[in-house]
């Protein structure tokens, strides 16, 4: 059997990390761009394929999105769920965030995916 190439890979023109399996895209964690010089990543959402859950993908995702985002001197705004709960879990990266405001809910509040 082949083994699999599982990679994360920046779409910054669909506002998302993807988790790539091979060419096929099996999970992604969203974002929207925020303030005017867009200064902040709001994550507002983290999907994984159910055929590939169990095997710690979303964490994988979520770091390297989160290390991306990082380096490049952006905030991460955590909304997404699965984003909090691996913040909680991973106390070194809690301070680099930015709280979420009323704002940060209002334009996640007006996305489709």
């Amino acid at each position: 059997m082949e083994r699999q190439t599982i990679t994360v890979r920046s779409a910054p023109d669909r506002r998302r990390y993807e988790l790539v399996d091979s060419t096929v895209v099996i999970g992604a964690a969203h974002y929207l761009v925020h303030g005017d010089d867009g200064a902040e990543r709001v994550f507002h959402h983290t999907t994984v394929s159910e055929d590939y859950s169990g095997r710690g993908l979303a964490s994988t995702l979520v770091q390297q999105a989160l290390d991306d985002t990082l380096a490049a001197g952006i905030a991460v705004v955590a909304v997404c769920p699965y984003v909090r709960a691996w913040l909680r879990k991973h106390p070194d990266y809690q301070q680099r965030t930015a709280a979420v405001r009323p704002e940060h809910l209002s334009a996640v509040d007006n996305i489709q995916l």
